[in-house]
């Protein structure tokens, strides 16, 4: 074979490798095999941005956050314009400032602030990026960066793309104002607004619950589960209600089984979560 030709493909190999194993992690990260796809990408020499991305994804599935911040550093420094890789940065930066102790948290605080708000630049339109800002500027002290009117003008930013999720958001910043009546009314308006959602059912199931308007709550989660019957979080939602609520227990620990059953994603509730919430009916 010519020289040039052994160049090629030496240099072709790796190359080839590469994209195939992270499609094969991907699927195992999908599918929550969490420490199987971490392993695959770990043994991968070639590490690039969306390499160090999953890595930092799946460590943080797996509750390891220091990890997952420096493998999502290092995918940052090469791909600084990803909205949703700044997106997950921002969300492990989060759960080490609420795993750390009281002379470290507040810096690491900061960075998670920094990279949702980076997150919301790059693309406005990320309902996952704007959920996770708009619930650190309600729950982060001032000092930190947080506040109402920072969540006020979130929410206006995120109703020039979705008018439902606006009045979702005004519904979340009305609660914690302890405005009840206010975030009924913009939960319904979101559901008007978008009723082929199934989540803006499900978001107003879940709130008049808590609110004890019980009969209702039931018709909207059955609605829901017309809607999408095959969809577990829907599942994980009703059994939840009724188990905070002490009732239909029965019928709660059927819907969690049917849950732990169901082909689960990285946006469903842990299943550690539905066997917590299992242990409480037994």
């Amino acid at each position: 074979m010519h020289r040039a030709a052994v160049l090629l493909v030496i240099l072709w190999i790796p190359l080839g490798a590469q994209p195939a194993t992270v499609a094969r992690a991907r699927g195992l990260f999908e599918r929550t095999e969490y420490s199987q796809s971490l392993t695959l990408l770990l043994a991968d020499p070639q590490k690039d941005a969306a390499t160090l991305q999953l890595i930092g994804q799946n460590y943080f599935m797996l509750g390891e956050y220091k990890k997952s911040t420096e493998a999502l550093e290092k995918a940052a420094a090469l791909d600084p314009g990803n909205a949703r890789l700044m997106n997950w940065l921002g969300r492990a930066y989060g759960r080490r400032a609420e795993t750390s102790g009281p002379f470290t948290a507040p810096g690491y605080a900061g960075k998670a602030r920094q990279a949702l708000e980076k997150s919301v630049r790059l693309d406005p339109t990320s309902k996952e990026a704007a959920g996770d800002l708009l619930d650190f500027y309600l729950d982060a002290p001032g000092f930190l960066g947080g506040g109402l009117e920072k969540a006020e003008a979130l929410a206006r930013v995120v109703g020039k793309s979705d008018p439902a999720e606006q009045h979702y958001a005004q519904a979340v910043i009305a609660e914690h104002r302890k405005d009840y009546a206010g975030a009924e009314e913009q939960l319904r308006r979101a559901a008007e607004l978008a009723p082929r959602q199934v989540s803006r059912f499900v978001a107003l199931a879940k709130y008049l619950g808590r609110r004890g308007k019980l009969n209702e709550s039931d018709a909207l989660f059955e609605q829901a589960m017309r809607m999408a019957p095959n969809d577990p979080k829907i599942l994980f939602d009703r059994a939840q209600a009724l188990v905070e609520q002490r009732r239909n227990l029965s019928e709660a620990r059927e819907l969690l089984e049917k849950y732990l059953r169901s082909p689960l994603t990285p946006d469903d509730p842990p299943r550690q979560q539905a066997e917590a919430l299992l242990r409480k009916i037994t």
